[in-house]
């Protein structure tokens, strides 16, 4: 099973568009009507679709940080720095990420892009 993502508001058209294109499962919130939910209830709706949420949002970031310091399940974060993770680069290692990982491989989880 390859990893399912989902897109916050955060991410550019462009990177999930491209991995739409090349076959991947990638969800935005925009499309899932949950554009304007606060983050904690964003990590709750990813968690309930089991996909791993990717973002590029530092606020989010802190509350999935916050909810690993106290232990509330989430399904996973991939983050990537809006300036410092480039939209080629963020596509690259997603579409990696989707081929070869398991959804179990992110669960409570926080990735890095760009990865190692």
């Amino acid at each position: 099973m390859s990893v399912a993502l989902y897109m916050d508001v955060h991410v550019p058209a462009p990177i999930t568009r491209a991995l739409k294109d090349r076959g991947f499962d990638a969800l935005t919130a925009q499309e899932d009507g949950t554009r304007k939910l606060p983050d904690d209830q964003l990590l709750d709706r990813a968690r309930t679709l089991g996909r791993v949420l990717f973002s590029r949002d530092e606020d989010l970031l802190r509350e999935a940080q916050a909810r690993q310091t106290s232990g509330r399940s989430f399904a996973g974060v991939i983050y990537a720095h809006q300036l410092r993770v480039t939209i080629g680069r963020c596509i690259a290692d997603l579409e990696m990420i989707a081929k070869v990982c398991e959804p179990e491989d992110f669960r409570d989880r926080v990735e890095y892009l760009p990865l190692r």
